[in-house]
């Protein structure tokens, strides 16, 4: 697939990033050069490969779920810029 100068003019606006006018055409080659690689990247077989979220295989770190009692309100609250009556206070947004 290629890109003309028309087509990475709009690319450039969309992403709104300034290119000028003489650097269009390298803009339109470099666009179409990303399109023709993915173009090549479909043909490849990928029949029975499972999608992968990492290159490396790896299981997240995990925490115990443990239920507490709670009871840091005080530790919390001790660095809020204002706090009433157990909680944190915040300006009125909305009239």
């Amino acid at each position: 697939m290629s890109i003309d100068i028309d087509t990475a003019r709009k690319v450039a606006h969309l992403a709104r990033i300034a290119v000028a006018e003489e650097d269009l055409p390298k803009l339109a080659g470099q666009l179409s050069g990303i399109l023709t690689f993915m173009e090549q990247l479909n043909e490849v077989n990928v029949e029975g490969i499972e999608p992968m979220t990492s290159v490396t295989p790896m299981r997240l770190k995990r925490r115990v779920d443990e239920v507490t009692d709670g009871g840091y309100q005080d530790k919390i609250l001790k660095n809020a810029p204002d706090a009433r009556e157990g909680f944190f206070a915040v300006p009125k947004v909305v009239e």
